[in-house]
């Protein structure tokens, strides 16, 4: 019987890590460039947009997929609440619908479509140095970021290839097999690189290479959810009110739907094989189901979600914030 060779760590590390700037770096340009590219027009149309709940829910995952960013979305919220044009309650729907858009990337990377790359560089680039209208432009730095989390995600992949017949590896994925422990290494490694999206791009391109079974992926996604909340504390903590309540809502929820979600990641991960054959894919609509899902249970208990946070968080001296806007119907 033949000893399989020794693994080079060197190009799978180097791989790995240059993947990962790369991804998270063409990820905060893409964020800064649809949102100069949306301009002012993104808060007034969150602002108007939110008669109900369900028009919240939708506002916020059309503006999270058009932004590429749940934070970004949230944190456009947190301003219109503090300024007072959206209360508090109405803004809530926006945050669900902000977790049903973050979905959206991760059927984006479960579709391969890192070998458009380079297509989208070029374009980027070309666009970029031959447009006149400041417009095209951003719209080029659109494309230009596109292409470097295309590029990473390759890179990533290409790294972790060797990993596919590495035995130590291949008895850390049997490990996480269990599903407490494959959410407490999601949460952590989310927690590190503070990027839910990341760490998805990351789990989606390991089963891409066969490297991550269905369930494994099913539990590093439910930890990613929790290792986000990381971020969000501390994006909330030392803001407004209204900040913090946001940031608290968005934890709570996501807490909560682990909690509701981690007895029954087989049946998750069964009805995921419902709806697509190959595993990258599955990945990606089984976190669509747990988001959308956890939406449809919180969504009806938004205006009382409120209420109990602002008694929760109370304003300083006693008062409440006052929104221009009454709670969602």
């Amino acid at each position: 019987m033949t000893t399989p060779a020794p693994l080079e760590w060197q190009p799978v590390i180097l791989g790995l890590l240059g993947g990962l700037g790369l991804f998270l770096y063409g990820l905060g340009q893409m964020s800064e460039a649809l949102q100069a590219v949306a301009g002012k027009r993104a808060e007034r149309v969150l602002a108007r947009l939110t008669t109900n709940r369900f028009a919240g829910v939708a506002t916020g995952t059309i503006a999270t997929v058009v932004l590429d960013s749940s934070s970004t979305t949230i944190i456009l919220v947190i301003g219109l609440v503090t300024a007072g044009l959206l209360s508090f309650p109405r803004a809530l729907p926006i945050v669900l619908g902000a977790n049903v858009g973050t979905t959206f990337s991760s059927l984006i990377v479960a579709l391969n479509v890192t070998e458009y790359a380079p297509l989208a560089l070029l374009a980027g680039v070309l666009m970029r140095a031959i447009a006149k209208g400041e417009r095209w432009k951003r719209y080029g730095s659109v494309l230009l970021a596109l292409g470097l989390v295309f590029f990473g995600l390759e890179l990533i992949g290409q790294a972790t290839t060797p990993l596919q017949d590495h035995p130590p590896f291949l008895r850390l994925l049997e490990r996480l097999e269990h599903p407490s422990l494959a959410i407490l290494a999601g949460a952590g490694a989310t927690a590190v690189i503070q990027s839910s999206s990341a760490m998805m791009g990351i789990v989606i391109t390991f089963a891409l290479q066969g490297v991550c079974t269905l369930s494994v992926g099913v539990g590093l996604m439910m930890g990613a959810e929790l290792g986000t909340c990381l971020d969000t504390l501390v994006a909330s903590v030392g803001r407004s009110r209204a900040a913090l309540r946001t940031g608290v809502f968005q934890i709570m929820f996501n807490v909560a739907n682990v909690l509701l979600w981690m007895a029954f990641t087989d049946q998750l991960a069964a009805l995921a094989t419902r709806l697509a054959d190959d595993v990258p894919k599955q990945l990606a609509y089984a976190h669509i189901i747990f988001n959308v899902s956890g939406v449809l249970v919180a969504l009806p208990f938004t205006n009382l979600l409120a209420r109990a946070l602002e008694r929760m968080v109370p304003e300083p001296g006693g008062s409440r914030l006052r929104g221009a806007v009454p709670a969602a119907t």
